[in-house]
């Protein structure tokens, strides 16, 4: 079959390599039809997570077609599915809390002194993002095998694209589990770092949950468009002073919650910013954390800080003393998917969640490279883009 490779640092090819096959009763092949590039794809693409080797599959937003079961999968051949992109086995400890990017059984034993190390537990199993989460191959390929399929993957009902659909692999819960962990109340004004692909579906679920008023913060000017369409109020952080804006926009006070949907790779101008991103460049530090910093800084006291955005290692000039003596609660993890997409199919299905809003390109799978390139570096025009295995569209 061809699947996208990692071969390194922006170097990512479409290759032959084997098709894969059932090796747990509880396995689903998938024929794919339709997967995304997730900004945490970036990281990989730009080398800042550890755990590669030359020639993954990367992907980890995915759906398609059941074409072979295992003998314990409760899939059906012809059956259309989307794939969560935490590989869970919903009989553990953290799968009966609902904690399913907690698993503890879907990162084999060999892989998890790979990650016990850095944070003091092994990560759990998730598709196409590196050997410290399992080394399982990605979505960005024709056919994927994916375990416990009898746990992760949420049938469609016939009548749906696609596209209404496939971000319940992943962003839309992640905007929406972010949303959630920031804990909004009626009347709530709600701050959103970051309006690529999670932080929008953060402003959007924050709305539907009933902020009073979301200000979504970014630099892009189609992105910041996207995110006004949506309902919010948009700051450009290049044409303003951020904490002073924000008061001025919360009377005083201060947002009563604030999402970091940026993570690792913070950008921008800001003393902070620059010496991260070099430290990032030179090996020295792992994170940039920069818009952390300034939501930290600008959330009321006694307010709630939810970290979508991803983080992978240290973080340096972290203001601990702000988060203590404000009193402030934070929340954070991998999105524990399978709590969300019945609920989320549902809104898609009733209208009161839109999703196709987000894509701006679709490419086949042989294009990959292209797509990679032009999200990393013309993220104004390029806010999503979707790979269509074995077509020719373009």
């Amino acid at each position: 079959m061809r699947a996208l490779t990692w071969q390194g640092k922006h170097d990512v090819r479409v290759e032959t390599v084997p098709d894969p096959e059932i090796v747990n009763p509880r396995d689903a092949i998938i024929e794919v039809t339709s997967t995304a590039i997730c900004g945490s794809d970036l990281h990989l693409y730009d080398g800042v997570i550890p755990g590669l080797m030359s020639g993954d599959i990367l992907g980890h937003e995915f759906m398609g077609r059941v074409v072979e079961t295992g003998p314990k999968s409760t899939l059906q051949k012809g059956q259309r599915v989307v794939v969560p992109f935490t590989i869970s086995c919903g009989k553990c400890f953290h799968c009966m809390k609902q904690q399913y990017s907690a698993c503890d059984n879907s990162n084999p034993v060999e892989k998890q002194d790979l990650s016990e190390p850095l944070y003091g537990h092994a990560m759990s199993g998730l598709f196409g993002y590196s050997h410290l989460t399992g080394g399982y191959p990605g979505g960005q390929a024709e056919y994927v095998r994916v375990p416990f399929s009898d746990v992760g993957p949420i049938v469609i009902p016939d009548g749906m694209d696609d596209d209404e659909v496939l971000f319940l692999s992943d962003i839309l819960p992640t905007g929406w589990m972010a949303a959630e962990n920031a804990d909004i109340e009626e009347g709530d004004t709600v701050a959103v770092w970051g309006c690529g692909p999670v932080g929008l579906f953060a402003v959007q679920s924050a709305l539907v949950m009933g902020a009073a008023r979301v200000i979504a913060i970014d630099h892009h000017p189609h992105r910041l468009e996207l995110a006004r369409k949506l309902g919010a109020k948009v700051i450009d952080y290049t044409q303003t002073k951020m904490l002073e804006a924000l008061m001025e926009m919360s009377g005083g006070f201060g947002p009563d919650a604030v999402i970091d949907a940026v993570g690792m790779e913070s950008h921008g101008f800001a003393p902070d910013a620059v010496s991260d991103q070099v430290k990032q460049a030179v090996g020295m530090g792992a994170d940039s954390a920069h818009a952390l910093r300034e939501a930290l800084l600008a959330v009321r006291k006694g307010g709630r800080v939810s970290m979508p955005g991803v983080y992978g290692g240290f973080v340096d000039k972290f203001p601990l003393g702000a988060l203590m003596e404000k009193g402030l609660q934070v929340r954070t993890g991998q999105t524990h998917v399978q709590k969300y997409t019945k609920d989320l199919l549902k809104r898609i299905q009733d209208g009161e969640l839109d999703t196709t809003f987000m894509i701006s390109h679709r490419l086949p799978l042989e294009e990959a490279a292209r797509g990679y390139e032009n999200f990393r570096y013309n993220q104004n025009e390029w806010t999503k883009v979707v790979l269509k295995p074995g077509t020719s569209l373009s």
